[in-house]
């Protein structure tokens, strides 16, 4: 089971997610949600650090990613994050057994 955190702050903006597991739905190296799961959050990291260089703490280690907006750039990365969240929570509806999406206030 992927389990994706959903960063917000007090006032329900979003600054970011936190994700950790392993999907299980297929052969490791093979697995396709997996596959998308890590592709949509390299995709944020990066457009977060390298196209809107905003300030971010991105964090990843074996099963764990997690990518942090400082709250002054949250509004310059807020499309990019709505669409993560769109996504992910997408991915969570066709595969409820594999991803579970929540939110964290931080």
């Amino acid at each position: 089971m992927i389990d994706v955190h959903l960063l917000t702050t007090d006032c329900g903006e979003l600054v970011g997610f936190s994700m950790r597991g392993h999907a299980g739905y297929g052969e490791v190296g093979s697995d396709i949600v997996c596959a998308a799961v890590s592709s949509a959050a390299y995709l944020v990291a990066n457009t977060v650090t390298e196209i809107l260089h905003a300030d971010a703490q991105i964090s990843v280690h074996d099963s764990h990613m997690a990518v942090q907006i400082a709250h002054r750039d949250a509004f310059i990365c807020r499309d990019i994050l709505a669409g993560f969240k769109l996504h992910i929570l997408g991915l969570e509806e066709q595969y409820p057994e594999n991803i579970r999406v929540n939110y964290l206030e931080v």
